[in-house]
């Protein structure tokens, strides 16, 4: 009999494709979200598939959780604020839902033993130059004045919560760091690169670099992620463990600006924009993010699938096929 399983944050973009890819394997998938950054319409077409339900309400509201947590065997807890652009615009709704929210889930679950999979970031990371990043190596997070870290430490006392679940026997969790995931159905609202780059190349219009664009980032494709985070669902050796997943290939901000230009065929030119300009004085961003895979690979025999030239690929088409869509609505 197939688990039946609870996504949080499941309107969102990897967890929309989560839901889906459950649902294809047979499973019964209920998914919360408040829509704060997912939207309807990336589970529009899961509406009407057998085994799919879903609740539009916060993972703050407890008896809810708790109520949704007992009819689940599984837990996926993706809900959190994210993105680069919403935590510096708005840091105390990021930590409040970030550490609360998580607290009240894992409360919930610690008290029925139900299995939950915690997704954390590459964030926690914060500043340290040790590539690629290993699961066991100290954490260098920026100081408190800076409102970009509030992320990164909220989701590192996420992990710290769930592992102490974990090691006094109330709840098997496994914690994964997740690594720029991208993507169709992925938005730039909140400051995401690709779909950033690509809406402005496939409109000829300035593609733009913040920073020098030395910066350098590996790209997951979202259907590798969601794959890897089944399996380590499903792998009891991941229990009680902190697991990076993403991919190892890197490339620069600058590289990644003209590459979508060149597989848009696009006429755009690359800007330059200073830190402090995009976001605000004093921001810190990390030069180089690279994880380590060999924890994931050993776990469950797991290499990413897609380069970041198919992802772009995949990126660029999706974005064409809704561009003609509305153009013939």
């Amino acid at each position: 009999m197939h688990p039946r399983v609870l996504i949080t944050g499941g309107a969102g973009f990897i967890g929309c494709h989560l839901a889906e890819h459950l649902l294809n394997k047979g499973i019964e998938v209920h998914v919360l979200d408040d829509l704060s950054t997912g939207t309807i319409l990336n589970i529009e077409h899961l509406k009407g598939q057998p085994g799919f339900t879903y609740t539009i309400d916060s993972v703050m509201n407890k008896p809810l959780i708790a109520e949704l947590v007992d009819r689940s065997d599984e837990v996926y807890h993706l809900a959190a604020a994210v993105g680069v652009r919403l935590i510096v615009d708005d840091p105390i709704n990021t930590m409040e839902t970030n550490i609360k929210g998580t607290e009240i889930l894992l409360k919930c679950a610690a008290k029925k033993g139900k299995k939950v999979l915690v997704a954390s970031t590459s964030e926690v990371y914060g500043k340290s130059e040790d590539m690629p990043f290993r699961e066991d190596q100290d954490l260098l997070i920026g100081p408190p004045s800076r409102a970009r870290w509030s992320y990164a430490c909220a989701k590192a006392i996420d992990e710290f919560l769930a592992l102490s679940y974990t090691q006094i026997g109330k709840l098997p969790a496994v914690v994964v760091r997740l690594f720029n995931t991208v993507g169709p159905r992925q938005t730039g609202r909140y400051g995401m690169v690709i779909p950033n780059f690509v809406a402005s190349a496939l409109k000829n219009e300035p593609v733009t670099v913040f920073g020098t664009g030395k910066q350098r980032r590996c790209f997951g494709f979202v259907g590798d992620v969601v794959e890897a985070l089944d399996r380590l669902m499903n792998c009891e050796k991941a229990v009680g463990e902190i697991v990076n997943v993403g991919n190892d290939e890197e490339i620069s901000m600058e590289e990644l600006a003209q590459e979508v230009i060149d597989r848009c065929q696009s006429s755009s030119k690359i800007v330059y924009i200073p830190y402090e300009q995009a976001y605000a004085k004093g921001f810190e961003d990390t030069m180089r993010r690279m994880p380590d895979l060999k924890k994931l690979e050993s776990l469950i025999n797991f290499r990413p699938t897609m380069s970041t030239g198919d992802i772009l690929d995949r990126v660029i088409a999706r974005f064409r096929e809704e561009a003609s869509q509305e153009a013939g609505s």
